[in-house]
């Protein structure tokens, strides 16, 4: 292996529980009622504009032209006061071998804001690359595969860090070895089945398990 990809929301902060509920609140101010499972199912992973797609479907609710701007300045509030870096992140990113990048679903806004919140942006801004850049999201292979191509790494070099079903699924279309993280706060209560045809190359709940099991990733000291 040559490049890790990471994902953001859920691998490198934890993040996606005060996503949710910001989100779960702004719909049931608008009378509609859904719960972490509904969230987990449905939106985890994906862009805010899909989110928008889905909730317009599967609700017809006509959102407001000012739904995605009181979400968004909610969100960033509260990700002020309650955002974290997932434990272990800093040590991993520190003692790890190979080059990374991020590819998030966020918004580039959001996602600089966050990983300057966590103190990871001076590190990882440089190499972060959102679905902005891309014609289709995830679970469409098609950001892992512009990373790819940026850090010029075959993607059949490339391991990719994720949490969500979208996001398995477009790191195993990119061809690349795809691990699962589930130790973010949203996996405990509510995260859907992965199905067979999503099954991970490895699945992990703590940075901290990284280098016992694959040694060969920390650096040489």
């Amino acid at each position: 292996m040559k490049l890790v990809i990471l994902d953001c929301d859920g691998v490198l902060i934890d993040s996606e529980v005060i996503s949710a509920q910001m989100l779960i609140d702004q719909l049931a101010c608008r009378g509609v009622v859904v719960d972490l499972a509904y969230v987990a199912r449905h939106f985890l992973g994906r862009s805010y504009p899909t989110v928008m797609q889905i909730i317009r479907k599967d609700f017809q609710l006509d959102l407001s032209a000012d739904f995605e701007e009181e979400y968004r300045n909610r969100l960033l509030a509260a990700f002020e006061d309650r955002l974290s870096i997932m434990p272990g992140v800093k040590d991993f990113l520190e003692n790890l071998a190979l080059p990374v990048a991020v590819a998030t679903s966020s918004s580039p806004r959001r996602v600089e804001m966050s990983l300057r919140r966590v103190g990871l942006w001076d590190r990882l801004g440089p190499v972060t690359y959102t679905a902005s850049l891309v014609a289709q999201g995830k679970p469409a292979p098609d950001l892992f595969l512009h990373v790819a191509r940026a850090m010029q790494t075959a993607p059949e070099d490339c391991i990719v860090v994720e949490d969500s079903l979208p996001g398995l699924e477009a790191g195993l279309a990119a061809g690349m070895q795809v691990w699962h993280f589930v130790g973010g706060s949203h996996m405990k209560p509510a995260f859907p089945d992965v199905p067979r045809e999503l099954t991970p190359h490895h699945r992990f709940a703590s940075f901290a398990e990284v280098f016992p099991s694959f040694p060969a990733l920390r650096k040489q000291t």
